[in-house]
């Protein structure tokens, strides 16, 4: 059947509670796009599989062409983020039970292998689409409910009204301890995604698009103002791109910093940062980078150690001073449920999932982070053992 718009409010809200459910509910996730990708198609994988890192999703993306230079940094966001590209030479891999096709008007433009095409066939499968291209030569690939297609300036733009809608959904977002879905990442995906489908926002048609083109633009703005020193607004979306791609640069830098620190025990990889870490990454770096790094870092800790994985770092907040810790479980390790450790140590101010859980506590009531943190990595071990 070919694509129309959504008729109805309802029908698109509808659409993105499905897809944002099955962002939740569903464990392994496989992007895939359009033969020869543009900056939409790749921007648009890319901002979607930076959401579902942050709940915590084992996500690749599958590129068999090779990633235009102008938008290689999307790449490099991919690796910072814990994000797999694979080509046609790689094996993916196993567990994936929802594959999003992005930007892509009919499936027999999708770019796949057979055994993808295969996967894209089974029952066992969720096919969920996200694309802007309508009319008589289009045909859906996903699932009835979860398409969300429909008129748009570009496919990035419909990821981010995922976020936009996702923001508001505080229940879910504090049970995956995510602070704001519009991370810079993101917002650096979406924009490139709608910089490469518009021209800049020259070729915006409808008010609609305009309107949306808007919303995102001044989204972007007010990131970058609390992130850069700037005595004036940005005068053009040039420089909003510019100064985004600049802080992701920065974000890498960041990662090598902490990433150097880190500790093993049999079960599990840890780094401490302590107060004078944080005093010369607070120097070099804004407080969401910082924060976007550790998030990234701990997700690559587990899967070193194959188990469990931790930081910890003080943090001032307002006049309070606070040791947060992070801790994740490896995708491949399930006998063990880390709110668990919630309980044993009595923390109250913490939460999170079986898979990930975040704690903080005064600084005052922890005179030794290195202390502490030895004695729950002995505690973790003797209940993982």
């Amino acid at each position: 059947m070919a694509k129309r718009a959504i008729k109805t409010i309802k029908e698109k809200n509808t659409i993105i509670k499905n897809i944002i459910t099955a962002m939740v509910e569903r464990k392994g996730f496989l992007l895939i796009g359009h033969k020869n990708p543009d900056e939409d198609c790749i921007a648009s994988m890319v901002a979607f599989a930076i959401l579902l890192r942050k709940f915590d999703k084992r996500v690749q993306i599958y590129i068999n062409s090779e990633i235009p230079r102008n938008v290689d940094f999307l790449a490099n966001i991919c690796v910072y983020n814990g994000i797999r590209i694979v080509s046609k030479k790689q094996h993916l891999a196993p567990g994936v039970d929802s594959i999003i096709a992005c930007d892509t008007p009919k499936p027999p433009m999708l770019d796949i292998t057979p055994a993808i095409q295969k996967r894209l066939k089974s029952k066992m499968v969720l096919r969920i689409e996200i694309d802007h291209h309508l009319g008589a030569d289009s045909n859906y690939i996903g699932d009835e409910g979860y398409c969300l297609v429909t008129e748009a300036s570009s496919s990035s733009e419909l990821v981010g009204l995922i976020a936009l809608k996702l923001k508001s959904q505080r229940d879910i977002l504090s049970k995956f301890i995510i602070a704001d879905p519009l991370s810079r990442n993101f917002v650096l995906a979406v924009l490139t995604g709608i910089i490469g489908d518009t021209n800049m926002g020259k070729y915006l048609k409808s008010k609609r698009e305009k309107k949306y083109y808007a919303i995102f633009s001044n989204i972007y703005n007010d990131i970058l103002m609390k992130t850069t020193v700037r005595e004036s607004n940005f005068t053009n979306i040039d420089q909003v791109y510019y100064e985004l791609q600049k802080l992701s640069e920065k974000e890498a830098k960041c990662y090598g910093y902490i990433i150097q620190k880190q500790q093993m025990s049999p079960s599990v990889s840890y780094v401490v940062l302590r107060r004078e870490d944080m005093e010369y990454l607070t120097k070099e770096y804004d407080r969401e980078t910082i924060i976007n790094t550790t998030k990234s870092i701990v997700n690559d800790l587990a899967e070193i150690s194959q188990k469990v994985g931790i930081i910890a770092f003080p943090e001032k907040n307002e006049n309070t001073e606070l040791i947060q810790f992070r801790m994740r479980r490896s995708y491949n390790f399930k006998e063990f449920d880390l709110r668990k450790i919630l309980e044993i140590f009595s923390i109250s101010n913490g939460g999170g999932h079986e898979g990930a859980i975040g704690f903080r506590f005064p600084a005052n009531e922890i005179a030794d982070i290195d202390g502490y943190m030895a004695k729950l990595v002995e505690k973790l071990e003797q209940e993982i053992g």
